[in-house]
């Protein structure tokens, strides 16, 4: 194999592995794609200077529906886990970067208590990789994110099975 395209081999494999549940067992009920994602938020009035975590959680929530897709970053394409974040904290103005290991590193840790707004992170592609997914924390107990392949962006319970065990550590942006 040449280096050029054992590069891209490397490059497809991480492609596969971030964001997504991909190989891993899904966690039920897996909804499917709505026909017609909800009403997206609008982007905060630049004559409004204020900040509400509810009204920046709410607008997470309107999102609920919008299918995943690989690299993307917008809710007429779709979202993939870090795509969603980033968007998300985008209508505020609040700057993330793009991939789930720069998200990672941004903020501050938020320690062992979870609060509305931490950007929650997970281990899905194996003991080798630190963090391969993102979610956005609705409350201690519940978070909302962009799943995988066959997902939509949906919330779920961090005390299920399935997300327990893959939940590596929270970060505070806000």
């Amino acid at each position: 194999m040449s280096p050029r395209h054992a590069a891209w081999v490397f490059v497809a494999g991480v492609a596969l592995a971030g964001c997504a549940s991909a190989g891993a067992p899904r966690p039920s009920p897996f909804p499917e794609p709505a026909s017609k994602p909800n009403i997206y938020p609008a982007p905060l009035d630049p004559k409004v200077n204020s900040f509400s975590t509810s009204t920046f959680l709410a607008a997470a929530q309107q999102l609920r529906g919008v299918p995943y897709q690989l690299g993307g970053d917008s809710p007429k394409t779709g979202f993939d886990c870090s795509g969603y974040t980033k968007y998300v904290f985008g209508l505020y103005r609040i700057q993330l970067p793009r991939t789930v290991i720069e998200q990672f590193r941004a903020g501050k840790p938020a320690g062992t208590v979870i609060r509305p707004g931490d950007l929650l992170f997970f281990r899905m592609a194996g003991p080798k990789s630190p963090v391969s997914h993102v979610a956005l924390a609705l409350s201690a107990e519940e978070f909302i994110h962009s799943p995988g392949a066959d997902g939509v962006v949906r919330s779920e319970k961090l005390s299920s099975p399935y997300w327990r065990s893959r939940f590596v550590a929270a970060r505070r942006i806000l």
